[in-house]
């Protein structure tokens, strides 16, 4: 299991068939640090399992999910690359088709409150009926999905061994692959052993640091970096996308060019950056905060003049956002493809 996680009361039952069947069903939570906020999720309506979790993860790396057969919840959200993509700027779908933004980066969603870079959904175990049945992503109707996994030899096992019932359900189906992605806890930066005592920062990086407390950390507010709101950065509209943010949901004029702010963790490997990708380094993006901001009415109030970094204090800043890198969290596999299924 992901070191984000422990096992409760492990109860064991020998007999032919059950042992496995028994531990499968263990349960778990995760872990992390006691100085981090209680998590918006509510655990004690969904405990997680050992045997849901590992159906989510099934299902995650599946592209039956898709209408072609090709397409995955993994082929936007890469697990080493903190749960996005890098090969190029906004994500692609079934038949080569082309959306409108970036994936995010899947990461503590357990603290998450909206999900999708406009907030469209506000609650994580609905959030993957909105990929499956996007035209340009997955283009899949969720019970063409329900008939294909009942066709499956082994989904049907395998959600016995979850819910006790062999019968198919959107709702099971949503729920376990919740469970998978509710383990992606990222807790184990060179910057949370620091907080923890356990290393300390360099020069440049702990005056990387005070720069960010500064003039980052109102909107990418510690722990989670994020306050899981929604800004307006300042990037000006692209034209060939005319992508205009949370407004699309709200229909609210206050709401204008505004998209979630994502977490800075593991910041290092999930370019390229913003909803619609146009940065392909870090370099870029502070180059945006401190010379490009594009004025508007909705403009977050603390990125009004922009940031005026200089470039010494933008190599400081990178500095410490380096240490937000979770190589334990990126590399675990535990949460990478299930090559044994």
């Amino acid at each position: 299991m992901p070191n984000s996680l422990q096992r409760i009361a492990p109860i064991l039952i020998i007999g032919f068939g059950l042992l496995s069947l028994i531990q499968s069903n263990e349960d778990v939570k995760i872990v992390y640090p006691s100085t981090w906020p209680k998590p918006v999720y509510d655990f004690d309506e969904n405990p997680l399992s050992n045997s849901k979790i590992q159906l989510g993860r099934k299902l995650f790396y599946d592209p039956i999910l898709s209408k072609d057969n090709m397409v995955s919840c993994a082929s936007c959200h890469l697990s080493y690359t903190a749960f996005t993509h890098v090969d190029h700027a906004i994500s692609h779908g079934i038949g080569d088709s082309i959306g409108i933004r970036n994936s995010m980066t899947l990461v503590n969603l357990a603290w998450s409150k909206h999900f999708m870079w406009d907030g469209a959904i506000n609650h994580i175990e609905v959030q993957a009926l909105a990929p499956i049945s996007h035209e340009d992503e997955m283009g899949e109707e969720v019970g063409a999905v329900l008939l294909k996994l009942q066709s499956d030899p082994n989904y049907p096992v395998l959600f016995v061994q979850a819910f006790g019932d062999s019968v198919i359900s959107s709702q099971n189906m949503l729920k376990a692959m919740a469970e998978f992605q509710l383990t992606f806890v990222s807790a184990n930066s060179k910057y949370d052993r620091v907080l923890a005592g356990k290393d300390h920062f360099s020069e440049q990086e702990e005056k990387g640091y005070q720069i960010f407390q500064s003039k980052c950390s109102s909107c990418h507010t510690e722990p989670l970096f994020t306050n899981g709101y929604f800004e307006n950065n300042g990037l000006p509209v692209d034209p060939n996308l005319n992508d205009m943010g949370r407004f699309g949901i709200t229909k609210r004029s206050s709401d204008s060019l505004k998209f979630k702010v994502p977490s800075l963790r593991n910041i290092e490997f999930s370019q390229p950056y913003m909803h619609d990708g146009r940065f392909l380094s870090l370099h870029e993006v502070l180059k945006h905060y401190s010379e490009g901001i594009h004025e508007s009415n909705t403009l977050s109030s603390q990125l009004k003049g922009g940031l005026n970094l200089t470039e010494d204090e933008r190599l400081n800043l990178i500095h410490f956002l380096l240490t937000l890198t979770d190589k334990e969290f990126l590399f675990n596999p535990d949460l990478a493809y299930p090559r044994n299924n």
